[in-house]
């Protein structure tokens, strides 16, 4: 049976042969899988990349003790990875415990955070993974941290609003960040396949907002960079403007949510699957089981507005965000 692998397969496919090290290789392949079609005709290829990929991380685990102790890798959790950076005291670790209500190391001395750690980030009725990181600064950049900034779906940059050198922080990281060759851009860019690792869709938060020493830190960075992330402007421990960072994150890793249902049946309205935007009907089929991709014949489709009510849609039909679909096969 033919592979019939997309365009996008062979733009990312490319950028392989030009990684060099172990863990930009293993962020291509796992892109590739992500893109690849399940079925018959590439169960061979699938395999290969998975047999690949475990065997760089044993190369990486059979490194010397002084190097393995700089790696770091965290796998992906819920509905996506959003790394979260900043310089020193921006308060990225107090955000977090704000977003995940989970506790969180935090002091008011720099370097609190020394390695990676993960917490999960509820949003309705998904969770969201949130990486807090150690600081960026000119002369301390973990070679780990970027490799994992390449690996993650999105980046969040937190800056102290009440500080008056985040200006000077925030470019300081974006030319640590440029010097690997990672660049972060708006949501709304579109991200090339050859340069998926290296072009992070990402959010500046101005953290701390709360603060009398507060700044008119966004006029500012308006005047001095020309072009940057979109802005939100937040406090830790007011929780001001929390609930907008949450839909923004959300919408920053570019997914739709998708119900499904069973004919006859009421919809699972509390465990929804994630697609990436533009996703179809057989791509959601391919994701429930690959016997529904191979038979399915078509769907019915109910929207979140109420305007589509059970329509009869084919295998092609893009699916929008909390869409509840119905196979049939």
């Amino acid at each position: 049976m033919p592979a019939n692998l997309p365009p996008e397969y062979y733009e990312v496919e490319k950028t392989l042969r030009q990684a060099r090290s172990p863990e930009e290789k293993i962020a291509i392949m796992e892109k590739l899988l992500s893109i690849i079609p399940r079925h018959k005709g590439t169960e061979k290829l699938v395999a290969l990349y998975r047999s690949k990929i475990a065997k760089l991380k044993e190369e990486i685990e059979r490194r010397p003790a002084a190097r393995k102790g700089q790696l770091f890798r965290i796998e992906k959790s819920g509905a996506g990875q959003v790394i979260v950076i900043g310089p020193p005291n921006s308060g990225k670790s107090s955000l977090i415990r704000a977003l995940t209500g989970v506790e969180v190391e935090v002091a008011d001395f720099p370097f609190t955070t020394r390695i990676a750690a993960p917490y999960m980030m509820p949003f309705e009725k998904i969770k969201i993974q949130l990486i807090d990181t150690p600081p960026i600064t000119a002369d301390f950049l973990e070679s780990w941290l970027v490799e994992m900034i390449k690996m993650a779906e999105a980046v969040l940059l937190v800056l102290d609003a009440s500080s008056p050198e985040s200006s000077s922080w925030l470019e300081v990281i974006l030319n640590r960040l440029k010097e690997r060759k990672v660049e972060l851009v708006p949501e709304n860019v579109p991200i090339p396949p050859d340069r998926f690792p290296f072009l992070k869709r990402s959010l500046l938060v101005l953290n701390k907002i709360d603060l009398r020493e507060a700044s008119e830190l966004q006029e500012e960075l308006e005047i001095l960079f020309n072009q940057l992330p979109e802005k939100i402007a937040v406090s830790s421990m007011s929780g001001a403007g929390k609930e907008e960072l949450r839909r923004k994150i959300f919408h920053l890793l570019q997914i739709v949510r998708v119900y499904s249902k069973a004919p006859g049946k009421k919809p699972d309205l509390e465990s929804p699957f994630i697609l990436k935007k533009g996703s179809t009907i057989l791509d959601l089929a391919r994701v429930i089981h690959k016997d529904f991709a191979e038979k399915l014949n078509y769907a019915r489709v109910w929207n979140k507005q109420g305007t589509i009510s059970g329509l009869r849609v084919t295998r092609d039909y893009l699916l929008q965000d909390e869409d509840t679909v119905e196979l049939h096969i």
